[in-house]
């Protein structure tokens, strides 16, 4: 009889990277309800003459976002170090099964506020509140931006913006135990979010337009809470065989 490690396979789902990802692609909707409008003003906020021309819009846009995808990579990076610290009075095993159990209830109940069944979860959002406060006069002192460096740095601010599937993924990071693991996990985590909000005039009506688009992501977060929180229903396993 084939026996299976149940840490490696624990392991094998909260440390994979695709797991982020498409937490991040997936949270589509909610990003293009969420960033949309503050990437339209910053846009609006250019010089006519780039917001008209394609070709020289993008590049910004791109340096807002990569600016808010490097905030997560910092973010995941505490995060690591956080769990690694409150991992310590454990053992390796007890510690790093409190912190899946907490990421897998933080990602259920993100997936049931996304599916609209748990409206109350936003109150989550209100974390972040205090340090936000103290962030955004440094970024509305950086509009209007007119240099890349300028649009790389607000999004480097904009990133710390509250977000309840930004703390989600932070608790996925988190579990994973692992300083560089969790910085990971937080950079792929941003890049799935990235299509989204670069083209949210696109990619934001189609999203519109899919009736129970919502029930489906919560849906999907839910699952991967379950599969967090009971690694032997993880279809990964097999690659430990």
């Amino acid at each position: 009889m084939i026996l299976f490690n149940a840490m490696e396979i624990d392991s094998a789902f909260q440390t994979s990277y695709l797991v982020a990802f498409i937490m991040g692609l997936f949270s589509s909707l909610h990003c293009v309800g969420m960033c949309g409008s503050i990437i339209g003003t910053l846009t609006l906020s250019l010089k006519p003459e780039i917001r008209e021309n394609k070709a020289r819009l993008f590049p910004f846009v791109f340096n807002y976002n990569l600016g808010r995808i490097f905030s997560y990579a910092i973010a995941g990076l505490l995060a690591g170090i956080v769990g690694s610290i409150l991992s310590l009075p454990f053992s390796n095993q007890v510690g790093y099964r409190t912190l899946q159990i907490i990421s897998a209830t933080i990602m259920a109940c993100t997936g049931l506020y996304i599916a609209g069944w748990f409206p109350g979860f936003a109150y989550i959002e209100k974390v972040g509140a205090r340090l936000w406060k103290l962030l955004e006069p440094i970024g509305r002192k950086i509009i209007p931006v007119t240099k890349l460096y300028q649009a790389f740095l607000f999004g480097i601010i904009w990133g710390w913006l509250p977000c309840g599937l930004v703390y989600t993924a932070l608790a996925l990071a988190i579990s994973t135990g692992n300083i560089v693991q969790s910085c990971l996990t937080m950079l792929l985590f941003g890049l799935g979010t990235m299509p989204a909000v670069v083209g949210v005039g696109v990619i934001g009506g189609m999203l519109a337009k899919m009736n129970r688009f919502k029930q489906v992501i919560g849906v999907l977060f839910i699952v991967l809470a379950l599969f967090s929180a009971m690694p032997w229903l993880n279809p990964m396993r097999l690659h430990h065989l």
